[in-house]
C-alpha cells in the first residue's frame, strides 16, 4: 500500500511536515488501570495521536507492551492515530502482528539493522498498511545514515536513552533534528522522544521537531491541565513556520553553519 492510501488518521502522512506541531503523548507513562480513559482524555484535550513505545528487554534493559495494547486502543479508540515505536532487536518479527492489531505507523531503529534490511522493511511496513519511521538513538552518529532516510515517512530522534520514562532531556541530539530537516528540505516530518515538555520543547521546535512525544511532562500532570499543555506548546511554533523565507528553524540553522 503506498503511503498517500493510508488512513486520513495517520497524520504523518496526509500533513505537510512543517505547518502543525502534533502532540503525541506516551502511553507508557499513562495510568495503566486507567488506559483506555487517559488515553481518550487526552486526545479530547488536543494531543494528535497516541504513542507507544514497545521495549523487548533486549535492545533496551525494560519490557513494556505489544500488539494486544494496539487492539484494545483500536477497539475502544477507532479514531485514534497509533504511533508504534518498537525498541526491539527483531522489528520484523512484529509488522504483521502490529498491523492486524490496529498500528497505523511502526517506527524501528537504525541500530538493529543493515542499510538494507532497513529498505527492505520499510518497503514491508508499507505492504502492510502503515507508514514507516527510522529511528535512531543519542550516541548514534546521523551522518553515515543520511541518506537511509529516503523513502520514509519519519525520522524518530531519541532525546534520552531508551528504555524508561522521565529521564532528562539531552541537548546534543538537537544537531541531528537540524541535520536531517536540512537534507530533506523539511519534507520529512521529524519526530522527538524523551525529556520533551515546557522548559525544552521551544529548542526542540527551533531545530525541526514537529512531532512531540511527551510521557511523564504531560500524563505526570493532572488531566484538567492536559487542555492548557497541548495549546501551549503547538502554540510554540510560529504561525510563519511554514513560509520558507520566514521560518523561525531556517533561521536557526543559519545561525549555527
Amino acid at each position: 500500500m503506498a503511503p498517500h492510501d493510508l488512513p486520513a488518521r495517520n497524520l504523518f502522512v496526509h500533513r505537510p511536515a512543517s505547518d502543525q506541531l502534533l502532540i503525541a503523548p506516551s502511553v507508557l507513562s499513562a495510568d495503566f488501570g486507567l488506559i483506555r480513559d487517559e488515553c481518550a482524555a487526552a486526545l479530547a484535550a488536543g494531543a494528535d495521536l497516541l504513542h507507544l513505545d514497545v521495549m523487548d528487554g533486549h535492545f533496551v534493559p525494560n519490557l513494556t507492551m505489544g500488539p494486544d495494547m494496539v487492539k484494545a486502543l483500536r477497539k475502544h479508540l477507532p479514531d485514534a492515530m497509533l504511533d508504534a515505536h518498537l525498541m526491539v532487536t527483531n522489528p520484523a518479527m512484529f509488522v504483521e502482528p502490529f498491523a492486524k492489531a490496529g498500528a497505523d505507523h511502526f517506527t524501528f531503529h537504525v541500530e538493529v539493522v543493515s542499510h538494507d534490511e532497513a529498505r527492505a522493511l520499510r518497503d514491508r511496513i508499507h505492504q502492510h498498511g502503515m507508514s514507516a519511521g527510522l529511528a535512531i538513538n543519542p550516541p548514534t552518529p546521523v551522518e553515515p545514515h543520511l541518506d537511509l532516510f529516503d523513502g520514509f515517512d519519519l525520522a524518530l530522534v531519541m532525546s534520552v536513552n531508551p528504555g524508561f520514562s522521565g529521564q532528562s532531556f539531552i541537548g546534543s541530539v538537537l544537531n541531528k533534528v537540524r541535520t536531517l530537516r536540512a537534507r530533506y528540505d523539511g519534507k520529512l516530518p521529524i519526530e522527538m522522544d524523551g525529556g520533551l515538555g515546557t522548559d525544552t520543547l521551544l529548542e526542540a521546535i527551533e531545530a525541526g521537531c514537529r512531532v512531540a512525544v511527551a510521557g511523564s511532562a504531560f500524563f505526570g500532570q493532572n488531566s484538567d491541565n492536559w487542555p492548557y499543555l497541548t495549546q501551549t506548546w503547538k502554540g510554540m511554533l510560529p504561525s510563519d513556520c511554514a513560509t520558507s523565507a520566514q521560518c523561525c528553524c531556517r533561521k536557526q540553522q543559519t545561525n549555527t553553519e
